[in-house]
């Protein structure tokens, strides 16, 4: 599933399409994703500016010039394509992925200057909702959620509030979107490796060295994760058609057997928490 950088990747790529351009038209090809499209989607959508495209954790939020907001999940297999001469791919080192099944598009929108923007996912994980945008603060999907990791409200501070006298170990701890918005599977086992720390240790033995060696590494992981477009495993692209490269950066996750490359000592394990792989090195992470 994608998860923070890969979301944020893919609303930079959608902004300059989109931002400041009226919907012309919006097209939904099946009544529903994981769950039904909003009523009357298309009317909603269409006659309507978009103000500018925001992201909140692993949601895209579309803010309208009707006062509503359409937020998106691309869940596991979800991806943006946008048709026009004149918005620019993004600028990167990429590889290319393969063109989208046009079987699975299920989102076409129209919007002004010729610009087409189409929503493709063959598992159909993804999900669609609109609200009023002043009543974010009630949105399920939303309300509950931790500071961003890349905000001011992240600190190690934060993490020691969070995890005071819970005994769950600190890889489900990070997991937790209420504790830190947006972190994943992926990023939360890399930033363990940099910060020197065991996946298992419960989160109330973290310790304020610890926590903020952590903080550290989760910020600079996601930071140095976005500047790559994101990291590329099954079927993320960008909105550009690009594949992100932070995978080639991978220092735990996907490196079982392999040999730890900061102590050497020990071969990359994994193991299986809370129904997820983990990744790393049991020789340097207490």
């Amino acid at each position: 599933m994608p998860e923070l950088p890969e979301v944020e990747t893919v609303r930079r790529g959608l902004a300059p399409a989109m931002e400041k351009r009226r919907i012309l038209s919006a097209r939904a090809n099946r009544p529903d994703l994981r769950f039904p499209f909003p009523e009357r989607f298309s009317e909603r959508l269409t006659g309507t500016v978009v103000d500018r495209i925001d992201r909140r954790a692993k949601y895209l939020l579309v803010r309208l010039g009707s006062g509503e907001t359409l937020l998106m999940h691309l869940g596991m297999s979800g991806r943006f394509s946008i048709h026009a001469e004149d918005v620019s791919r993004q600028p990167g080192d990429f590889v290319y992925a393969p063109a989208a099944d046009p079987r699975h598009d299920h989102v076409v929108i129209e919007l002004e200057g010729g610009v087409r923007v189409t929503y493709n996912d063959p598992r159909r994980f993804g999900f669609m909702v609109m609200f009023p945008t002043e009543a974010e603060d009630t949105v399920a999907y939303l309300k509950d959620l931790g500071p961003e990791p890349n905000g001011n409200a992240f600190s190690s501070a934060r993490l020691l509030e969070a995890f005071e006298g819970r005994k769950s170990p600190l890889k489900a701890g990070l997991l937790d979107q209420t504790v830190v918005a947006g972190l994943g599977n992926i990023y939360v086992c890399e930033a363990l490796w940099r910060s020197q720390i065991s996946p298992k240790r419960q989160c109330a033995n973290l310790g304020p060295v610890r926590a903020e060696r952590l903080a550290v590494a989760v910020r600079n992981v996601i930071a140095e994760a976005i500047e790559a477009g994101g990291s590329t495993l099954r079927d993320y692209a960008g909105a550009d058609g690009a594949m992100g490269y932070f995978q080639h950066s991978f220092d735990a996750y996907g490196r079982e057997g392999e040999p730890c490359r900061r102590c050497e000592s020990e071969p990359i394990r994994r193991i299986v928490q809370s129904g997820r792989s983990t990744f790393y090195c049991p020789g340097c992470q207490r």
